[in-house]
Order: structure tokens, then sequence, then C-alpha cells
């Protein structure tokens, strides 16, 4: 069971890395923002992956970009199974990583809490 999960990990990251440059190489469309693949996650039977993406636009940009990609989805299947060696290739589906935003915005709250502890020592 162990080797399942690393060889579906394995796998993640090899798509992860395959993605990232075909996202940028091979989609065309002018109004996909910048984006970048933080991470995918492949199911045990390698039916379906989640492809997870951070956005650095605004939030309009986010669903925009989700949409092409989700829409790009089959095409990018299609390349990854040129690149890779594998019997089956993941259906893909785009999801948003929020995980980028909230760690900025905790950032930028605990910057604005040290900022008013010294105000107030002073």
């Amino acid at each position: 069971m162990m080797a399942d999960f690393s060889r579906t990990r394995r796998i993640g990251e090899q798509m992860q890395r395959e993605l990232a440059t075909l996202i940028q190489q091979q989609i065309k469309d002018p109004r996909l923002g910048m984006v970048t693949v933080s991470a995918v996650e492949v199911a045990r039977d390698l039916s379906h992956a989640k492809v997870f993406i951070t956005v650095f636009d605004d939030k309009q940009e986010i669903a925009v970009s989700l949409d092409i990609l989700n829409r790009a989805s089959g095409f990018l299947r299609h390349e990854l199974a040129r690149s890779m060696t594998l019997r089956t290739v993941p259906a893909l589906r785009f999801v948003y990583d929020e995980s980028m935003a909230r760690g900025n915005e905790l950032s930028r709250l605990i910057d604005e809490a040290v900022k008013s502890d010294k105000q107030h020592d002073e």
C-alpha cells in the first residue's frame, strides 16, 4: 500500500512539472494570467487528478484562468500522454490554490501587529 502512495505522488510531481511547461508554452490564450502549478493530487486508480494553481492577478482573472485551463484540460491531457509513459493519463480538473493568498494575508497581519506593538512601546 505504501508503494502505491509513493507511485501516485511521483506521478503527481512529474505531472506538475510537465503541466507547468505545457501551460507556459502551449496555451496561447491572451486572457490567461500569470499561472503557476503549485501541486497535483492524483487518485490512487489514476482516473483523475486535481491540479492546484495559483494566479498572480485579481479575483476576476482567477475565474477566467480556471475556465481557460478547464476547457483546455483535454488538450493538456493529450499532451501529457505524449510526454509521460503511463497506460492511462488521469482526467484533469483545475482548482485555485488559496494557500498562497492566505499566507500573504497572514504575513500582512503579522507585520501590522508587529508595527502596532512597536508604536505602543515608543
